[in-house]
């Protein structure tokens, strides 16, 4: 069992990288990757730490892109170290971020709701994100539970929603492999697509450059998980998969596990592993 979505107190996780590690051994994972929302500053911290405790260890990143469709696209980008490389890329999303909160506090005091960004970084070790928005809002009883802070105010379309500036699939899919990584969609399902959609999205990402897809998924059904396996194989697309842990901001969802069921193939994380070295090696021809 190894789980290659999860993330920590550098973005809108509740453990740090360190505690992180220490979870996945205890939990029995056979490998781990850290994938943190728009920056890498979690990862050299990981990837010691699982030196150290001899876990089978991936870095990540997850990127949000802009998306026409219905739903949001994040693309995952997994590599063998740290990827200093995508540095500068992610600082420009950091300073996208910082703007999308201060409106995103505007528009709740506007509703009548007093909250400041500095409480929200009084809670936030790494990056400030809208699970801390959400605990704050349960912490100051204007809602019961983080579900109903999105629910009411903070998912798209919610009245303190804002979106931020976002790299295009082309620009977010070059960025990852210019930093020797292998491209990853994440959570297909979030997306909102027709099945026939979906595929057709994936070819044209494809020919962008993606190279996987993240099939097993706490939100994904069985029936759905084996259309994306099915048309992985199909579009010779590596297959991969993670819980998306968060720690207590999404308690529902258990490392490794998901909501209970999950369970991503030992493969993922050696296909994955075997992709980026040769792509590696590629690049540095």
């Amino acid at each position: 069992m190894v789980d290659l979505h999860t993330h920590s107190t550098a973005s809108d996780g509740t453990f740090s990288p360190r505690e992180l590690v220490y979870l996945a051994k205890k939990v029995g994972l056979k490998a781990l990757a850290l994938t943190d929302h728009d920056t890498i500053d979690g990862l050299p911290q990981a990837y010691q730490t699982a030196k150290e405790e001899g876990l089978p260890f991936l870095c990540g990143v997850e990127i949000s892109v802009k998306f026409d469709g219905p739903g949001h696209f994040h693309l995952l980008g997994y590599f063998l170290e740290p990827p200093e490389e995508l540095k500068e890329v992610l600082d420009k999303l950091k300073s996208a971020r910082a703007e999308r909160n201060k409106r995103m506090v505007e528009k709740l005091r506007e509703l009548g709701i007093d909250i400041t960004l500095d409480e929200l970084q009084s809670i936030a070790s790494g990056e400030i994100g809208r699970p801390h928005f959400a605990y704050l809002l349960v912490k100051k009883g204007y809602v019961k539970s983080i579900e109903e802070a999105f629910e009411r105010y903070l998912k798209k379309g919610a009245p303190a929603y804002y979106p931020k500036a976002l790299l295009t699939e082309e620009e977010a899919i070059s960025a990852i492999k210019k930093a020797k990584g292998i491209p990853v969609l994440a959570h297909p399902i979030t997306l909102k697509l027709s099945d026939e959609a979906l595929k057709s999205y994936l070819i044209r990402l494809k020919e962008l450059g993606l190279m996987g897809v993240e099939v097993y998924y706490s939100e994904h059904t069985k029936e759905y998980t084996k259309f994306l396996e099915r048309l992985a194989d199909e579009l010779s697309l590596i297959k991969t998969g993670g819980s998306d842990f968060h720690g207590q901001n999404k308690p529902d969802i258990k490392l490794g596990l998901g909501f209970g069921n999950l369970r991503v193939p030992d493969e993922c994380f050696y296909e994955l592993k075997r992709a980026i070295s040769r792509f590696h090696r590629r690049a540095e021809r």
